[in-house]
């Protein structure tokens, strides 16, 4: 069987939509506990083993193929943490402005307690230099969801408004470097070739 260790309802929707059969079951893991573990490593590589240690913190049977992903968002080298409030947004969205950042999607497959399959994808995302009405009023709209992506937007709707330009993987900005990772799952044997 496939778990997604994730709790994210977009990630489980991008499985849903390409067809692959799975059960949600988010893992235990204390995120913020476990990303102090990798202070100062780069934020690609932390959103690598948080990837991984989701998939393995992630109730599964002996059989189960797991699903593990994780976002950070890389701005001038240094990582962004997800916004707790709207403030925050507000400010992240502000400091992210008519400016390029990395958005760093981490996948991991696990079976039977080990890693089969890591990848990661790195898009580069410029957004538009947009008015400050702009802001209050996307978040107005979108309220608590935007705290739901690192980067305060959500790229599957409105928020595709926020940005100028887009080189990379569309699902990978969504959550999932789905492409990398159906591959995975049909060498694996968990889809058909």
């Amino acid at each position: 069987m496939i778990l997604l260790a994730s709790a994210s309802t977009v990630r489980a929707r991008l499985l849903r939509e390409a067809g692959v059969p799975f059960e949600v079951r988010a893992s235990r893991l204390d995120e913020a506990e476990e990303k102090s573990l990798y202070k100062g490593d780069r934020p690609e590589d932390i959103a690598i083993r948080l990837a991984e240690a989701k998939a393995l913190a992630a109730p599964a049977g002996p059989d189960d193929l797991v699903i593990g992903a994780d976002q950070t968002l890389e701005l001038d080298g240094e990582l962004i943490d997800k916004s707790a409030n709207l403030s925050e947004a507000r400010a992240r969205l502000i400091s992210l402005r008519g400016r390029d950042h990395r958005l760093h999607s981490a996948v991991a497959l696990v079976r039977d307690g080990k890693v089969v399959w890591m990848g990661v994808s790195s898009p580069r995302l410029t957004m538009r230099a947009f008015s400050e009405s702009f802001v209050e009023s996307y978040l107005a709209a979108h309220g608590d969801a935007a705290l739901s992506s690192v980067g305060c937007y959500l790229l599957e709707g409105a928020g595709a408004q926020l940005f100028e330009r887009i080189d990379g993987d569309y699902f990978a900005i969504l959550g999932l470097p789905l492409i990398e990772l159906l591959a995975a799952l049909r060498a694996e044997g968990a889809l058909a070739a």
